[in-house]
């Protein structure tokens, strides 16, 4: 039997949309959508109408049947910490969603929208797969060095999970065998460490822990930061931008372009060489951190996300990491493949989906 499977990734200025049969994919589209579309919406959950009927008009100019899927897997949103998986949406799922429980954010529109259009689908069942939310920790790694403040587990579960998961294919292996750290390298960075099929450590890479990224500070010292606070100079609103989005390559170069530095690095320009150096370091760094948790038994290190496509990048990593294990880069990311696969596991019976 032939399974037609719709993946729905919605970004903060776009919703990406991919069709597939089986493991083929059929099409994939970036429908962007302009600050003007969206500036009518108070909420990015407002926008679950708007973002529907332009994936609606995508699927019929590419000939898609919306009675021919048997499946919607939606990116997941910030939800409650869950374990990794399929989740099958449901009412909690859509209540939390909706009201926005732990965030706003587009993803959030993922679940909501597929579950929508699957109703209008006889026998299409909608579902979210390895949300950021996913949290595997042991309860060692949740503690801080104050009461006052716990560890969260928030990263680009999806990308890890899939990435290790194809790696272990690679070597005919099981995931749940191997213990591997996996570093996602893109506009956000995140660290973690899995320990046979389970994130036990990895960053917080939304709101500011581990290395800094193209768009995000990562950890900064604590004291100088609280004094920025309480300057009088920088609203909370400001503060949060420091932290996620103006951080990073943005704040030391005034670009969030990897592909820009390495051109500039090219050119042999100092300041350009000195913040690529430090970025490679504190990811070496991590990666060095991280195999500790494993007491050094380390099965191999991946290295995934849009960043890793920088060669030079790369092997200055690989050069401080590699006594530790085998250094494996997958460039890129392919959520919505991801996506999909998720969705046909539980279709071919060799995923169970989970309840929310």
């Amino acid at each position: 039997m032939t399974y037609r499977i719709l993946a729905i990734n919605p970004g903060s200025t776009s919703t990406k949309i991919a069709v597939y049969e089986d493991s083929d994919q059929l099409f994939v589209e970036t429908l962007r959508h302009s600050s003007y579309e969206l500036s009518g919406f108070d909420k990015v959950t407002d926008q679950y109408e708007f973002r529907k009927e332009a994936i609606l008009k995508a699927l019929k100019d590419n000939k898609i049947e919306l009675s021919s899927l048997s499946v919607i897997v939606g990116r997941g949103g910030l939800l409650r910490p869950i374990e990794s998986g399929v989740y099958e949406v449901n009412d909690k799922m859509i209540a939390d969603l909706m009201e926005e429980t732990k965030g706003e954010h587009a993803s959030n529109l993922g679940g909501l929208i597929a579950t929508n259009l699957a109703k209008e689908s006889v026998g299409c069942r909608a579902y979210i797969a390895d949300p950021v939310v996913v949290d595997e920790l042991s309860s060692v790694a949740r503690v801080s060095g104050h009461p006052l403040f716990e560890r969260v587990s928030i990263f680009h579960a999806l990308n890890h999970k899939a990435i290790a998961k194809t790696y272990a294919a690679s070597i005919d292996k099981d995931y749940n065998q191997l213990n591997l750290i996996v570093a996602h390298l893109g506009g956000g960075v995140s660290v973690g460490v899995h320990l046979k099929g389970k994130v036990v450590d990895v960053n917080n890479a939304l709101h500011g822990e581990g290395p800094f990224s193209p768009e995000r500070s990562g950890t900064l010292p604590a004291l100088a930061l609280a004094e920025l606070c309480f300057s009088g100079n920088y609203s909370i609103a400001q503060v949060k931008k420091i932290i996620t989005g103006e951080g990073g390559l943005v704040a030391h170069l005034g670009t969030n372009s990897f592909q820009y530095v390495e051109q500039k690095v090219e050119a042999g320009d100092e300041k350009f060489i000195l913040i690529s150096d430090a970025f490679a370091y504190n990811v070496a760094k991590a990666i060095g951190a991280s195999a500790t948790v494993l007491s050094g038994s380390v099965d191999a290190i991946l290295l995934t996300g849009g960043v890793a496509h920088n060669k030079k990048l790369m092997d200055k990593i690989i050069g401080m990491v590699k006594f530790i294990a085998p250094v494996i880069i997958y460039p890129g990311e392919d959520e919505m493949t991801a996506l999909a696969m998720n969705g046909l596991a539980v279709l071919n019976g060799s995923e169970k989906a989970k309840e929310y």
